[in-house]
C-alpha cells in the first residue's frame, strides 16, 4: 500500500462508521419555511451560528408548539467539513421531541458520545472535536431566541475546555482534591486538553482566555500558601492537635516541603505522609520513603531524626515519625 493510501486509512479509521454514514447521507438536513410552521399554530426559529477558529457554520431551524415549548420539528445547514455535518445531524435528531428548556441542556459531549459506534472509542479524532461544540453554541443561540436571552446567560461558569465541557470551578476543585502536578494528571482526571488541546497553552487550535498551564500554576501556588499558612498557624499558636486530620497533613507537608523536601530529592528520594494518628502522649505521623530513600540506610537514621526534629520545632513536640 502507498504511504499516501496507508495515511488516507488511518484517518479514516478515526472516525466512527456513524459520522461517516451521517457525513454523506445526514438525515436531518434541509429548512422548515415560516408559512408551513404557521400553518400548522407553530413558532418558527432560525439561528446561525459560526466557528472563527475553522470557517465551519450551521444554521439550525426549530418548528416550536409554543403551547407546551416542544420542538416538534428540527432541520439544520451545514456549512462546512463532513465532521460538521454529522454533528449537526445528530444535535438535531436530540433536539425533536424535547422541550427548549430541556434541549439547551444537551451539551457537545452528548453529540459526541450519539456519534459513537461504541461507548468508549472517540466518534472522531481530537481536532475534530470542535464540530460538537459549534452543535452545543447553536442550540443556545436557538434557546435564547426563543426565550429572548441572551445565550450566554445558559452558561453558568467559566468554560475552560470547550470540548470536554469543563469549568475553571471544576479544574481547581479537582487539582486541589487530588493534589495534581502536571496537565497531564488534570487530562486523565477531567478529560480537559485530551481533544483539540487549545485549552492547554498558547498557541494551539484558538485562542482562549484560560488556559490548564496557568490554572495548574495559579491553584498549585494557592495550595502552597494554604499550607504554609496552616503551617505557621499550627506551630505559633500550638493548635497542630486540634486540627483535622485533613488539616494536619498540609501542615506536616507544608513543613517537609519547605524544609526537608529538597534535600531528599537531591538524593534522588522523596516522602509522603501515609497518616496521623493521635494518642494521649504521643502524636505518629506515619511516612513512607520512595526513590533512593527506599532502603537507604540513614532513612531510618539521620534522615528520620532531620525529619521528626524539624516536625517537632515547627508543629508539636509531642511528634513521632514512624516509617512504614
Amino acid at each position: 500500500m502507498a504511504k499516501a493510501d496507508m495515511l488516507g486509512a488511518s484517518l479514516w479509521d478515526a472516525y466512527s462508521n456513524k459520522v461517516t454514514t451521517l457525513m454523506n447521507n445526514p438525515q436531518h438536513q434541509g429548512e422548515i419555511f415560516e408559512a408551513d410552521a404557521e400553518s400548522r399554530g407553530h413558532k418558527l426559529i432560525v439561528a446561525d451560528f459560526g466557528a472563527e477558529s475553522c470557517g465551519d457554520a450551521v444554521r439550525l431551524y426549530w418548528e416550536i408548539d409554543p403551547s407546551n415549548d416542544t420542538i416538534i420539528n428540527s432541520k439544520f445547514k451545514s456549512f462546512g467539513c463532513g465532521t460538521a455535518i454529522a454533528s449537526s445531524d445528530v444535535m438535531t435528531e436530540l433536539c425533536i421531541g424535547k422541550t427548549v428548556q430541556e434541549a439547551v441542556k444537551i451539551t457537545n459531549i452528548d453529540v459526541e458520545m450519539a456519534l459513537r459506534d461504541t461507548p468508549d472509542v472517540p466518534a472522531v479524532p481530537p481536532q475534530k472535536m470542535h464540530c460538537s461544540v459549534m452543535a452545543y453554541d447553536v442550540i443556545k443561540k436557538a434557546a435564547g431566541l426563543y426565550m429572548g436571552v441572551d445565550a450566554a446567560s445558559f452558561e453558568t461558569e467559566i468554560i475552560v475546555c470547550e470540548c470536554a465541557r469543563v469549568s475553571l470551578g471544576t479544574l481547581r476543585e479537582v487539582i486541589k482534591l487530588n493534589d495534581l502536578k502536571t496537565v497531564e494528571q488534570i487530562t486523565d482526571y477531567t478529560k480537559a486538553g485530551g481533544f483539540c488541546k487549545s485549552c492547554i497553552k498558547p498557541g494551539g487550535h484558538e485562542a482562549r482566555e484560560w488556559y490548564l498551564v496557568d490554572i495548574l500554576a495559579d491553584t498549585r501556588k494557592e495550595m502552597d500558601e494554604e499550607k504554609m499558612k496552616l503551617a505557621a498557624d499550627a506551630g505559633a499558636n500550638g493548635k497542630f492537635e486540634e486540627m483535622t486530620l485533613v488539616q494536619q497533613i498540609k501542615a506536616v507537608d507544608a513543613i517537609v516541603d519547605e524544609n526537608v523536601r529538597q534535600f531528599l530529592i537531591m538524593d534522588g528520594g522523596d516522602m509522603e505522609v501515609i497518616d496521623i494518628k493521635k494518642g494521649d502522649d504521643y502524636i505518629d505521623i506515619y511516612i513512607r520513603y520512595l526513590g533512593a530513600c527506599n532502603g537507604c540506610s540513614s532513612s531510618s537514621t539521620g534522615t528520620l531524626y532531620a525529619i521528626e526534629a524539624t516536625l517537632k520545632e515547627k508543629l508539636s513536640s509531642k511528634i513521632r515519625v514512624l516509617p512504614i
